[in-house]
């Protein structure tokens, strides 16, 4: 008998099914990149967005309005790169459109749809067609217009037509079409999509992937001895399940909870389904945030843990921040979040004025949680945030909008030379936020970054033809240069940067490039561009061998 209605176990099957799904395709997702070199990144960021998902989907009470809502509540957190944010939109909008509804006919899920696809577009500035917001549109549209008579129907249409503007993306975004390749973000969405539908109609997809777990046997119990100091607390979530023999649950305000957190506490997100209570707070006093949430009901699951592990871990793997840059506790009027990766590069950041370096950038896209972590840590009225990267700038302006205890700034840098340029500037001294921002935004103004790679397959973009295994120039959206000699492809890259136009140039060096290495890449450009100011630093950063700055 086909199903003619969804309720909260069968959405969160679903939802659950289109993560297993897509997990089975990510590779392929992540090999749809542009550009031919090893940073298709776009299939593992849907993916970790999906895990917040899979993980609330375990936790539904069984009435949509409750799965829906923890299923959108996970993924908006653990988003991450632009087709993250993208669909955790989508779904943040679905859960909207379902409202209070117990379960949904046809004709709410065709409603809810188009809900989730007008808060996708809205996530994004300047939509662009031929992404995976062009597919859900299109694909929600036809779904809508097909007269459906059940959710079965109603999928099996969106599915045929996201096929199709999936199929139609290069013919709308130039760039797809010179790379032979379709929009990844909208071959994410398909699969998702897919394993959804699957699981409408009874069969099994895939295998439930891995997905990171806390355990006693997982801590290291050196990263927070006997002589310690407890710094940041801990990091504490619990569900509460609200009971009639404490309080009256139908009428219980759950703001009486958030006011007691804030007192206690900091980092605090409360989400009230029902006469269930999701809460995560950092405090110093995990009991006391037990003992009174113990007052309005019982616990379903709770996770306490030490950040001081974290913290100290992050620090003894990846030393993010020399020992004077550590986190600051004391509350600041301004301060700056960034985003790097390399070592070089994020020392210098922290040189520079960076109060927190994100560990990210190309591939290692951090999440809205990521970012609403830092903002806790710099304790300040005004956080600045660098993305450094036109991927992480959704994510980061996704976790400005959720974070409430300061007034986050989000500043559209786009590369790590953007990044370079507004912390160069730096200055706080006039004491007004609107005008910091501004200048930010100013001293981007003429900043040109390109990046030297290797080719990962052949390819033909702009006029510049790529044999696998070249190394290759590129800036912005085109490859500038190609060839199989780095030091000239770097040199012949620099020439297209108008050297002449501009005062410095900085050159970055990758992971395993030697200063006898740009020895003659520094030579080149002093005689060449007399009046420049060239300076060289070891970012030590992956994928690309060098990095190259024009101010």
């Amino acid at each position: 008998m086909e199903i003619t209605r969804l309720d909260g176990f069968l959405w969160a099957d679903m939802v659950a099914a289109g993560a297993r799904n897509l997990h089975a395709h990510m590779e392929e997702v992540n090999d749809l990149n542009v550009f031919p070199i090893p940073d298709g990144d776009t299939g593992e960021n849907m993916m970790l967005t999906m895990q917040g998902s899979v993980k609330a989907a375990k936790h539904v009470d069984g009435t949509l309005w409750d799965a829906a809502t923890k299923i959108s509540d996970g993924m908006l957190l653990g988003a991450r790169g632009n087709s993250g944010v993208i669909l955790s939109q989508f779904f943040a909008g679905i859960a909207q459109g379902f409202g209070r509804y117990e379960s949904a006919d046809v004709h709410t899920l065709e409603k809810a749809i188009a809900c989730g696809v007008g808060c996708a577009f809205e996530s994004v500035m300047t939509p662009t067609e031929g992404t995976i917001l062009t597919v859900m549109r299109d694909a929600g549209y036809y779904a809508g217009n097909c007269d459906c008579q059940t959710p079965g129907a109603y999928f099996c249409a969106f599915l045929e037509e996201a096929k199709r503007s999936l199929d139609r993306t290069p013919e709308l975004l130039p760039i797809l079409k010179e790379a032979g390749v379709v929009d990844s973000g909208g071959a994410g969405l398909l699969y998702i999509v897919e394993g959804m539908y699957a699981s409408l109609c009874g069969e099994t997809v895939g295998e439930e992937p891995a997905l990171p777990t806390a355990s006693l046997q997982a801590v290291d119990p050196d990263l927070f001895d006997e002589n310690s100091v407890m710094e940041f607390g801990y990091c504490t979530e619990l569900l509460l399940r609200l009971q009639n023999c404490k309080v009256d649950t139908e009428h219980f305000d759950a703001d009486v909870i958030t006011e007691f957190l804030n007192t206690v506490g900091d980092s605090v997100v409360l989400v009230k389904n029902g006469t269930v209570v999701k809460l995560h707070v950092h405090t110093m006093t995990p009991s006391r945030v037990l003992e009174f949430c113990q007052q309005y009901g019982e616990f379903l699951t709770v996770k306490i843990e030490n950040m001081m592990l974290q913290h100290n871990g992050t620090v003894k793997k990846e030393s993010p921040v020399p020992p004077a840059e550590a986190p600051v506790t004391q509350r600041q009027p301004f301060s700056v979040v960034t985003v790097a990766t390399g070592e070089g590069i994020k020392r210098t950041f922290c040189e520079m004025g960076a109060d927190e370096v994100i560990c990210g950038g190309q591939t290692m896209n951090p999440s809205a949680k990521d970012f609403l972590q830092a903002f806790d840590r710099v304790n300040a009225d005004v956080v600045f945030v660098l993305p450094n990267n036109g991927n992480v700038l959704l994510a980061a302006r996704q976790a400005a909008q959720l974070y409430r205890k300061s007034d986050v700034r989000v500043i559209p840098t786009h590369s790590i030379g953007d990044g370079y340029a507004v912390l160069s500037m730096l200055d706080f001294d006039s004491g007004d936020p609107d005008a910091i921002e501004a200048e930010m935004n100013g001293a981007m103004e003429g900043v040109v970054t390109a990046e030297i790679s290797r080719s990962i397959r052949d390819a033909e973009m702009n006029g510049v033809r790529v044999r696998k295994d070249d190394y290759i120039g590129i800036a912005g959206k085109k490859i500038l240069s190609a060839g199989t000699d780095r030091e000239e492809v770097t040199c012949r890259t620099a020439d297209t940067l108008a050297l002449e136009e501009h005062a410095l140039l900085l050159l970055i060096r990758g992971n395993g490039v030697t200063e006898e290495d740009s020895a003659p890449i520094v030579s080149y450009l002093h005689k060449k561009y007399p009046l420049a100011e060239i300076c060289e630093a070891d970012g030590g950063q992956d994928i690309y061998d060098y990095i190259l700055v024009a101010e």
